[in-house]
This record gives C-alpha cells, structure tokens and sequence, in this order.
C-alpha cells in the first residue's frame, strides 16, 4: 500500500502538470479554432528561459517565474498570434497544421542557438519544504504543482462560461462579423487567449523541467500527452481535460510500478502516451471540428503523358551528365537528394493530392529499410517486398483510422509514428541487439548509386502524375475540396483513403529501401519521431503538389545536414529560417517551385 500510495502522488503530480499544458491547448482552440501543435515547444523555450533566470543569471525562482510565465510568454504568444496565426484565421486544418509545425521546429532551432546542448539541472520548487501522507513524502514542488492544476482548471472553467470576456472569446470564433457588431473586438480577444495559452505552456514546461531535466525534443513531444488530455475533454471541456490529465499520468505511474523491466515492457512504458493518443482518438466520437487538409489553393498545373516524358528524358539527361562529371563524394550526395524525393512524391500523392496531412510519413521510410535489411538481398525483388510490406502497414492505419478525418487524423498519424518508433523502430524487432543492420548494395558505385535513384525517381514520378491523371486522382481531388458532397453522389471515401494510404506508403518504403542501401548501415536513430516533422516543412516549402516540388524539397532536405556539418554554428539557425518559412509558406502548398511556373507562364503571356 506505501508503494501505491507514492506512485498515486507521483502519477497526480504528473498528471496535473499535464493538465496545466493542457489547459492552455484547450484554450486557444476554443477560442481561435487552430491546434497549436507548437505548444509544447512554447513550453520548452519557456523552460529554458526560467534556466537561465533562475539558474544561470541568480534570480530568485519566484521572480524569475515571473518574469517568464507573467511577462516573457504572453508577449511571445501575442507575436504567434499578430504575425502567423491571424493570418490563418478560418483556413483549414492542414495549413494550421503546417503553420504549427514550424512554429515548432522553429523554436527548436531557437533552444539550440541560444543554448548549446549541455546538462542544465534545475531546482525544485520549496525543496526544502514538504508533508507526509502516510509513509509518502509529498515535495513543496509537488504541491505547487497541484495547486496550478488545480487554480488552473478553475480559472479557465470561470474565464470561458462565467465572464463576459470569456464568452466574447467563444463568440469570435463562430462568428466574428457578428460579434464585432456588439462591440467586441476579435482581434484583442484572440491575442488575449493566445498570450494566455502561451503562459499556461510556459507554467507547466516549468513545473515538468525538473523531472524530464531539458532537453530541446523530449520536452516538445512531451505535450503529445497533453494532446491525449485535451481529446478526452474534446478540445472544448476543461473538466474532462483535467480529469483525463490526471487519469493519463496515473496510468504512467502505474506502468513504471507495476509493468515488468524486460527491454519490450520498458519500451512499452514509453510509447504509452502514443498508445493513449491512438486509442482516445478512435474510441472517442466525432468531435465537431472542421473537416479539411491541404485546399483552399488551386495546384499547379498538371503535365500532360508527352510533357511528362520529354521532362523525364531530360532530366535523365542531366542526370547521367552530372554522374560523369562529379566524384564520388558528390554523387552520393545527389543520390540521397533523389531518394528524399521520392520520399516526397509519396506526400505529394497523399498531402498534395489527397489532402492528408500525415505527420509520420518518415516512419514508412523506416519500415521499408528495416525490411529490406532483414531480408540480406540485393535485388530489386527486396525493393519491392520492402515496398509492399509498407504499403501494408499504411493500409492498417487508413483501415484502423478510417473514422477520423482532419485534425483527427493527423494527430492519429503522429501517435502511430511515435508508436513505431518506441515499440519496433527502436527496440531488437528491427535493427538488433546492436541497434545496426549492415544493407548489401545493388550497384556498388556511387556513380550507379546515383543513376539507379535517378531511375526510381522518374519512374515514380511519372506514376504518381498519371494515377494524378486518371480516375483515382479525379476522385482523389474530389474528396480534398468536398468529401462530404462525394459521399453524396455516391463515392466511398473511406475506401478511396485507404487506396491513397497504401500508395503512399509503398512509395515512402521504396524510398526506405533505396535508403538503406545507398547507406549499408541503418539504424533506429536514421528514423526517429522528429525527422517526420523536417520532411513535412520541406515538402511544403519546395511544392506539395508538384513532381518538381519534390525534387527541390529532396535537395534541400539532403543539403540541411551537410550546411550543419560544415557550419556548425549555423545549424540551429538553419532549423530556425526552416520553421519560419514553412510558417509563411503555409498557404501556399504549392511552395516555392509555383514561383518558377508563374514566371514562366507569364513570359509565355
């Protein structure tokens, strides 16, 4: 009973930090309609202010909390709000989506400029002072952190249903014309909930610092159990948020007591929050939320079969012209250029075409190269196999999550993504004891590396603009702009979801192959949960709706690493300009290659 006792408080404490989180989540999408996916990272830089107040610099804790939860994290919540967010009012949920992941990894890149990584121990709240509750020691700083819960869940139940602001807040939401007749003012309103929101995230990076310690990712992805929190209440009821804030860390608590210490259950205690997220987002009905991925923007223009093939053969031309040319250093270089492409023209089918904003396309990546790895071949029979094997793992998710749509579904592709990675990705199933899988190649030049992907890439390519051309993607652009009036005439979109899933990930499992092979060794840390959120930004910033779009995304992506190798002090303002350009680019999926076809287009005019 001592131990259950002391696992319950830990569990409640923990718990009510996630409420604190939560809460704050709640808030903004009540009142604005976007899911700030870059909450927790708000929290995160939040927290590593409070480090260097308080700890670096000598301030006081009391005053140092302060300063960042009363004054630095509102006025950084009302910049979000002012420059990004406004404007994106009323636009669907995948550009929100976007716009909020590079808010993310650009706070990312932020931490990581301004605080080099290093250990940076931070000290509890009333250390010294504490209660006993039975044989269990309850900590000032567990105490404080309650209290927040607790002061927080109320003030913002009173803010939203019991005072004029509140209500004013929830009115410019759903009709902000009107609202603004009565003499309200949405714009102050939306900045008042976002200053707000960011102050919550802020309050309870803090209080979660000094148990998970700082570090840049595993603080951001922390939030993704706030995300479970804030589902259970449905993103509208901060009880049932705070209640399931508190059921979601005693479950945790729960697993570390009781759970057995084998390799598979320790990976298990820490994909619980994914596996949370999972189940609350199919057990749970519809939310009402807006139903929507990447439209709203018309695409560019769709090639012609002989455009098609005159494009392929010169850009095989280019091609085998630069495999002459460079050494072998360069070639391999432009041969993971290529194989990234590919792994955008799978986003290109499901995002740009489909609509699906998938944030854990990465992960199919990683199924196709572990498969291959297994498998010990060489030939492009092992290709295919990886292929298929992903192809089947995206047709389970699309089947499993065949009744979420929109933010649902995306949040959904996220929990998988993390799921992967802890329970196989990362554990002896995929790579080993070792952590490592040697990948025999195809083609043993650098040379033929390249001309071998370069093949890959036009003819994945060119499938992908004809499935664009023919029938499926017809309905597939159908279902994007309406997919409640397809269901009227009759299509089965369900079906026509799970079709887009499969392709796409049979093409990101190619690329996964490819991958392996062109690296000969592979291991989990090459497919993490974070390098799903890069690939997102890139394939939005080159062209999400183009075959060019993703040849530009998969150089740039492969040209990141190698600017951060070589300049070190640039890497984190690297990841920094990224989030910031996905950030404006948001709404305009088209990204960056649009601006050549306009150009050109208006020579030919």
């Amino acid at each position: 009973m001592t131990a259950l006792l002391a696992y319950t408080i830990f569990g409640l404490v923990t718990g009510g930090a996630y409420a604190v989180v939560a809460g704050g989540l709640v808030l903004t999408y009540s009142t604005s309609k976007v899911f700030n996916v870059g909450h927790g990272a708000i929290g995160m830089v939040m927290a590593f202010l409070y480090w260097e107040l308080a700890e670096n610099r000598g301030l006081p804790q009391w005053l140092a909390l302060l300063l960042v939860v009363g004054v630095c994290a509102p006025l950084f919540g009302l910049v979000i709000e002012r420059f990004i967010m406004r404007r994106l009012a009323g636009a669907p949920i995948g550009i929100t989506l976007v716009a909020g992941v590079g808010v993310l990894v650009g706070l990312i890149g932020v931490a990581q400029v301004i605080w080099p990584p290093q250990a940076r121990p931070v000290r509890p709240f009333l250390d010294q002072l504490g209660i006993h509750i039975g044989q269990s020691f309850v900590s000032g700083h567990d105490l404080v952190t309650l209290a927040c819960a607790v002061l927080v869940a109320g003030g913002l139940y009173v803010l939203l249903n019991r005072t004029r602001t509140g209500l004013a807040m929830r009115a410019c939401v759903d009709a902000p014309e009107l609202a603004a007749l009565y003499g309200t003012r949405p714009h102050r309103l939306s900045a008042l909930s976002w200053a707000i929101g960011s102050a919550l995230a802020a309050l309870g990076g803090i209080l979660l610092t000094p148990v998970v310690q700082l570090d840049y990712v595993t603080m951001t992805l922390l939030v993704i159990t706030a995300y479970t929190a804030a589902l259970v209440g449905r993103l509208t009821s901060l009880p049932w948020t705070f209640a399931g804030a508190l059921g979601l860390g005693l479950v945790q608590s729960y697993a570390v007591a009781y759970l057995p210490s084998s390799p598979f259950w320790i990976s298990f205690r820490a994909a619980i929050p994914a596996l949370l997220l999972f189940v609350v987002l199919l057990a749970m009905p519809q939310s009402p939320l807006r139903i929507g991925g990447v439209r709203g923007t018309r695409g560019v223009a769709v090639p012609n079969a002989l455009t098609t093939g005159v494009g392929a053969g010169l850009f095989a031309g280019v091609v085998v012209a630069l495999a002459l040319l460079v050494d072998s250093v360069v070639a391999g270089q432009l041969a993971l250029a290529l194989v990234f492409g590919i792994v955008l023209l799978s986003m290109v089918l499901l995002t740009g075409y489909g609509g699906v904003v998938s944030l854990g396309q990465f992960t199919f990546v990683g199924v196709g190269a572990v498969t291959v790895a297994r498998l010990g071949s060489a030939s492009p029979l092992s290709l295919l196999i990886g292929a298929g094997v992903a192809a089947a793992v995206g047709a389970l998710i699309a089947l499993t999550a065949l009744r979420v749509s929109g933010l649902y579904l995306a949040l959904a592709t996220l929990g998988f993504a993390q799921l992967m990675d802890k329970l196989v990705l990362q554990s002896p199933v995929a790579f080993g004891v070792r952590g490592s899988l040697q990948v025999p190649r195809m083609v043993e030049s650098a040379t033929g590396q390249l001309l071998l992907a370069a093949g890959v890439f036009v003819l994945v390519g060119i499938g992908v603009l004809a499935v664009r051309r023919g029938r499926l993607g017809r309905r597939m652009i159908a279902v994007k702009d309406s997919s409640a009036a397809c269901a009227t005439l009759g299509l089965n979109v369900r079906w026509i979801r799970v079709w887009v899933f499969s392709l796409s990930a049979a093409i990101a499992g190619l690329a996964g192959g490819l991958f392996a092979q062109l690296r000969e060794t592979v291991a989990a840390s090459d497919f993490q949960l974070f390098n799903n959120l890069p690939l997102l930004l890139f394939a939005v910033i080159a062209g999400v709706t183009s075959v060019s779009g993703a040849l530009l995304g998969g150089v740039l992506l492969m040209l990141l690493p190698v600017l951060q190798s070589g300049f070190p002090a640039f890497a984190g303002v690297a990841v920094v300009l990224l989030g910031v350009a996905a950030a404006g680019l948001a709404r305009d999926p088209n990204g960056l290659v649009s601006w050549g076809f306009r150009a050109w287009s208006w020579r030919r005019a």
